[in-house]
């Protein structure tokens, strides 16, 4: 059985410049290392008229349960402005004892650091009783409309059962071990379109500017306070994330204003509960302003929380054992592809420290690199006793 080095895999990986959503031969370079290792692999190309074709890898090992299963994605985000990195930021370097590179942490350590635990774990378990299977995308740091949305619905058509699912997103914020993930909050993006009356601007009173209605309701919605939070969640948060106009002229009131939100929301709303929010209070001002309107929105996702068990505590009494370190349960951060796969399984989110994802010379630690591939394997050497 061949032993996989997480550190020398984690280089591999980065050197595929597999921005979204271009996987630029991460996917099958990724799947030709798990049959080796004796998967079942199955390369999913989803696509659709309004989004590019997206590349999904799933791949098992064992055809009884229970199946355990690890979830990534190999996508990432672009580098930005290649001269602000001190190396090429696909070509991935080590310098005072961290691994350069983009995706670094972000996440494709984390997934080998998942593989070289399952070679050690099959090295010395060649007969365990039950199933390890990887569930990679290609589209988390995209739209994610072509990658593991698609792929649940897949595995739920084929009745492939997944009994407990590992993401392996970088949870930590400063040292590993700090935090796992038990659930999160949802996200709804919406677009505000407001339309008054075009005209010249020395006779305001024969126009009605939009811009005008559009900053009474930015601020009445930044006022609205949606709820205090729970024990489980921080509270909703709406941010703008623009506001335009597109108007080159200095003396013309524009027919139209436009502008961004998104909101992180707990488990008090859904998307439908807060558009019926938006709606009315957009609706109410525009009408007295006299005004038009129309919000488009797109919904990344509902909260979702995982009741800690078994499994999870399991897990919590690992990490601590090796990082010294006890994981606080945590629903805090962004949108994962948790949201989808927690319709099929139960799922926890433990991976590295998310300090530099994103950022210029995202980076990971080597120690962290060792230390979460012994985590990952000795929680299937628990899982599978």
């Amino acid at each position: 059985m061949t032993i996989i080095n997480e550190l020398q895999l984690s280089k591999d990986l980065i050197r595929f410049p597999s921005v979204t959503p271009k996987d630029a031969g991460a996917i099958k370079f990724l799947s030709k290392k798990l049959k080796k290792l004796g998967f079942n692999c199955k390369i999913l190309e989803f696509k659709d008229k309004k989004s590019k074709p997206i590349k999904n890898l799933y791949a098992r090992i064992g055809k009884k349960g229970p199946n355990l299963c690890y979830a990534g994605h190999t996508d990432v985000v672009p580098p930005g402005n290649i001269k602000d990195w001190t190396i090429n930021p696909f070509k991935p370097s080590i310098k005072k004892n961290y691994l350069i590179g983009r995706g670094a942490n972000d996440m494709k350590s984390s997934i080998a650091c998942f593989v070289a635990a399952v070679s050690r774990f099959l090295h010395k378990n060649q007969t365990f009783k039950g199933s390890i299977s990887l569930l990679i995308t290609g589209d988390e740091e995209g739209y994610a409309i072509n990658g593991t949305k698609k792929v649940v619905k897949y595995l739920r058509k084929k009745r492939e059962k997944i009994d407990f699912c590992i993401v392996g997103e970088p949870t930590n914020p400063n040292r590993l071990g700090e935090m796992i993930k038990i659930g999160r909050r949802g996200s709804l993006s919406g677009n505000i379109e407001i339309s008054g009356t075009q005209g010249h601007i020395a006779y305001p009173h024969l126009s009605n500017n939009p811009i005008n209605t559009l900053i009474t309701i930015c601020k009445k919605l930044k006022e609205k306070k949606l709820d205090k939070g729970n024990k489980s969640f921080q509270p909703s948060n709406l941010e703008f994330t623009s506001i335009n106009v597109d108007n080159k002229a200095h003396n013309l009131i524009p027919a139209r204003a436009r502008a961004r939100f998104n909101i992180r929301y707990n488990n008090f709303h859904t998307s439908s509960s807060l558009k019926k929010i938006i709606n009315n209070l957009i609706k109410n001002i525009s009408k007295k302003n006299r005004c038009k309107f129309k919000v488009d929105y797109m919904a990344n996702g509902d909260s979702f929380l995982t009741r800690p068990e078994k499994n999870i505590f399991m897990a919590r009494k690992i990490i601590k054992r090796i990082t010294k370190i006890t994981p606080k349960f945590s629903t805090t951060g962004g949108t994962s592809d948790a949201r989808f796969i927690r319709k099929i399984a139960p799922c926890l989110e433990f991976g590295l420290v998310n300090k530099t994802m994103h950022r210029v010379d995202e980076c990971v630690s080597l120690t962290d690199l060792k230390k979460l591939t012994k985590i990952y394997n000795d929680f299937l050497v628990e899982y599978f006793k």
